[in-house]
């Protein structure tokens, strides 16, 4: 008769151990590796966010979304602020500022796809003109704050420190350098044309940025206290700035902005400096 074997027991190195004693696994410096990582946001909340988690049993991946979403927001409006700083605006004007019951003029519904990414995607510009104080630099500083807000960049500059800069670059043989800073932004704002004396060569140098640009399909936004039809006294060619009004308009916009200015609204009609006739 055979003898009926027993199964063997396994040996002490091939028993699984109870789930119970298995090592936790190594502490890791949590703070120093969200500080490598460059996650600011979710090493300032994470600690908070555990104990109001535990406290209401919120489930694992409502935890992460929680804290990346945070993060996410914080970068957005990190970049936001960044953005503006680089933009160089004077000051910081928003479409929901501008009172559109006092500048009868304009409706917010004629400002269209200017306020939305389409600005930028289809290379659309436009030209703000009409008396001083009627809103056009405020227009034109919420339209680039909006691209900005749409993920754009954006640079403003007076019309007269353009081409003064860039009519000296021009005599000392830089000025394909001095261009590049008003090329690159995605949204150029040139702002006040005409309000005063413009160098002698105003035309040759603002073709070159407006000409860059328009084969760039990038937008620009101007404004000017004369009627279109004067600006070629203002840069002192005719044949050239109707060269730039016809790039800027292919694919823009003239936006003519009329009435009292919005920071003399106070004084009554009697006391408010009469406006100078238009010429042209």
């Amino acid at each position: 008769m055979t003898p009926v074997k027993r199964p063997t027991k396994p040996s002490p190195a091939k028993r699984r151990r109870p789930s119970s004693s298995i090592p936790a696994g190594p502490v890791h410096d949590l703070d120093g590796m969200l500080r490598r990582l460059h996650l600011p946001t979710v090493r300032r909340l994470h600690g908070e966010l555990a104990t109001r988690a535990e406290a209401e049993g919120m489930a694992y991946r409502t935890y992460l979304e929680t804290l990346i979403a945070e993060e996410v927001a914080h970068r957005a409006e990190t970049r936001v602020t960044r953005a503006v700083h680089k933009a160089r605006f004077p000051f910081l004007r928003t479409i929901d500022d501008f009172n559109f019951t006092f500048q009868t003029a304009l409706r917010l519904q004629m400002l269209g796809s200017y306020l939305g990414p389409e600005l930028v995607t289809e290379g659309r510009s436009a030209i703000f003109s009409g008396p001083s104080g009627t809103g056009k630099s405020h227009l034109c500083i919420a339209i680039a704050y909006r691209a900005i807000q749409h993920g754009y960049d954006a640079r403003f500059v007076g019309a007269d420190a353009l081409i003064g800069e860039l009519s000296l670059a021009a005599t000392q043989g830089r000025l394909d350098l001095a261009l590049a800073p008003y090329l690159h932004p995605h949204v150029l704002v040139i702002d006040e044309l005409g309000y005063l004396s413009h160098a002698a060569d105003a035309a040759n140098v603002l073709y070159r940025v407006v000409n860059e640009r328009y084969l760039l399909h990038r937008p620009m936004l101007l404004t000017t206290n004369k009627p279109l039809a004067a600006l070629g006294d203002v840069m002192h060619d005719g044949d050239l700035a109707e060269a730039i009004l016809d790039r800027l308009l292919e694919h823009g916009a003239h936006f003519a902005m009329r009435g009292r200015s919005y920071r003399t609204r106070h004084l009554s009609e009697e006391d408010t400096p009469p406006r100078r006739a238009k010429t042209g």
